[in-house]
């Protein structure tokens, strides 16, 4: 193909995406950590297929349409690090070739090298062994080719970056000593690759289909899924592809104890799943989602989305949060969090998740505390794009620095220094949390046991046992000492009220502190420590 136009490009985008579905669970395996929270593959799934169902619902087949609609689409979609990089990737592509009617070759490349650009440009500090540099060295190469081969296709052009993105994967255990350690390459940049070789297909003309199939988990497997619903609107394209009957098949075969409601353009529906990911991959097919909430089974006290609050009438200060669990997000709620988006280390919320609630608290100054190093870049693209008000997002990687920073919290203050008092308060906690070990991996030269409890100081993990009880314990002695004054102490979904008390009785017999007990119901974690 010498010459592609906005047609093609769209179909090529397509193949693309259905590859890095069909290949998403592939790619959260490649989790560096041991821990049940593997999501990048997933994240980078959502970013993609909310860019692809806006060019669907566009309905052009112009050029720089699509590519801006795919832009927008990705930027509002993103989810985690890796989604905001892929978003930002696109990003660089669009403002490339906004003003071409088609591609040639020698464009696609310098479109995706400026995409790689963009992507640098959108990380404060860029890490090598990761979707960066497989973007960079893939760009780069194929830059490199179009100089050697100045009249090759856009076939040869797209194979010769994606043999470089490959080959750039490969060598991220050579870039990032962890990796090396886990024997596994980089799963943000396998992500990536997974694109490239649906746009590869296409081009050889076998485009990639999505594949269909029951992901609801192995037959007799007993876990704790996650309460998934939503509010879809249908697009004109959704609404002659919708049939209830089949939705309601392919969404059994999701999960179980499923309702769907089906109120002319309005679909609403709600599922127990194992894998809320792919329920809304299904839902965005047919249109654009108004609402989404997603909660763990045990968070029967947190409202319906069909009960959100309605939106409140201009105040002067509003605080955005980000939990998973009923008695979390109780407790935020408690130390004056005016809107909690639900999401965490499992599920990590969308740019366009925190668009939505800057607009529903309808503020002038807004504080967002993400809680996790995964939802920040999200939650800073959500302020890049918002008009008229002022937000500012606070880097809270724990939800020890997201409680305390609300507690310092001043509404009689000016924003500069409730800003500079909530950082301070960020800084002087210290972060646990006691979790369970999905594989067999070695990590920092410490053997590690598919069923292990490990003990998370900060992002490291610092000790493992065979014990629940044991492990917190530890965690809790490794995490105080002589200046420590009070442990928050915060109950998983996991945990039962008797190992808290062991918890609490070997808190109160070795260490003078005052001790506080939440019930988060948090999943994932048995236990999340803070110290102050």
């Amino acid at each position: 193909m010498d010459r592609m136009n906005g047609r093609q490009l769209r179909d090529m985008l397509e193949s693309g995406c259905n590859n890095l579905n069909n290949h998403k669970k592939e790619v959260d395996a490649l989790n560096v950590f041991p821990v049940p929270d593997g999501d990048t593959g997933t994240n980078m799934s959502l970013t993609f297929t909310n860019g692809i169902s806006e060019v669907r619902k566009s309905g052009s087949e112009e050029l720089p349409v699509v590519a801006k609609t795919l832009s927008r689409g990705l930027l509002m979609g993103a989810r985690g690090n890796s989604g905001v990089i892929t978003s930002q990737i696109f990003r660089g592509f669009y403002q490339s070739v906004k003003e071409l009617s088609e591609l040639d070759a020698l464009a696609f490349s310098e479109a995706m090298k400026n995409g790689s650009k963009m992507a640098y440009k959108a990380v404060m500090r860029p890490v090598e062994g990761t979707i960066l540099t497989v973007v960079r060295e893939s760009t780069e190469a194929g830059e490199q080719f179009m100089n050697e081969h100045p009249a090759a296709g856009i076939e040869e052009y797209v194979d010769a970056l994606t043999k470089a993105a490959k080959s750039s994967l490969e060598h991220t255990p050579e870039l990032l000593p962890i990796l090396k350690e886990a024997h596994c390459v980089d799963s943000g940049g396998a992500g990536l690759v997974s694109i490239f070789e649906g746009f590869l297909a296409y081009l050889n003309g076998s485009p990639i289909s999505e594949s269909t199939g029951d992901t609801s988990g192995e037959a007799g497997e007993e876990r704790t899924g996650y309460r998934t619903e939503f509010i879809l609107n249908l697009s004109e394209q959704g609404s002659l592809l919708f049939k209830e009957q089949k939705f309601r098949d392919k969404l059994r075969a999701l999960g179980d104890h499923f309702t769907v409601v089906v109120d002319h353009d309005v679909i609403k529906a709600r599922v127990s799943t194992l894998t809320p990911g792919d329920v809304l991959n299904l839902g965005q097919r047919y249109g654009e989602f108004a609402q989404i909430q997603i909660e763990p089974e045990s968070d029967s006290m947190n409202p319906s989305i069909l009960e959100q609050d309605t939106p409140k009438e201009e105040q002067e200060y509003a605080i955005i949060t980000v939990c998973a669990g009923a008695g979390l997000e109780k407790l935020f709620r408690d130390y004056r969090a005016d809107y909690v988006v639900s999401g965490g280390q499992t599920m990590n919320p969308s740019t366009e998740d925190f668009v939505e609630a800057i607009a529903k608290v309808n503020a002038r100054h807004i504080f967002i505390m993400p809680n996790n190093s995964n939802i920040i870049m999200a939650a800073k693209q959500a302020a890049d794009v918002t008009e008229g008000k002022d937000v500012i997002v606070l880097e809270t990687k724990t939800i020890p620095q997201g409680l305390s920073a609300c507690i310092q919290f001043n509404p009689a203050e000016d924003p500069r220094t409730n800003t500079e008092r909530m950082n301070e308060a960020i800084q002087d906690v210290k972060s646990g949390q006691v979790t369970y070990a999905i594989k067999n991996t070695t990590i920092d030269g410490r053997e590690i046991h598919e069923g292990d409890y490990m003990g998370l100081y900060n992002k490291d993990i610092v000790l493992t046992s065979r014990d629940k009880v044991e492990a917190v314990c530890e965690l809790i002695r490794t995490m105080c000492d002589e200046d420590s004054e009070i442990i928050t102490l915060i109950q998983g979904a996991d945990a039962s009220d008797e190992e808290t008390e062991q918890i609490s009785s070997f808190i109160e017999e070795n260490f003078e502190v005052d001790v506080e007990i939440q019930k988060g119901e948090q999943p994932v974690y048995s236990y999340i420590i803070g110290v102050e």
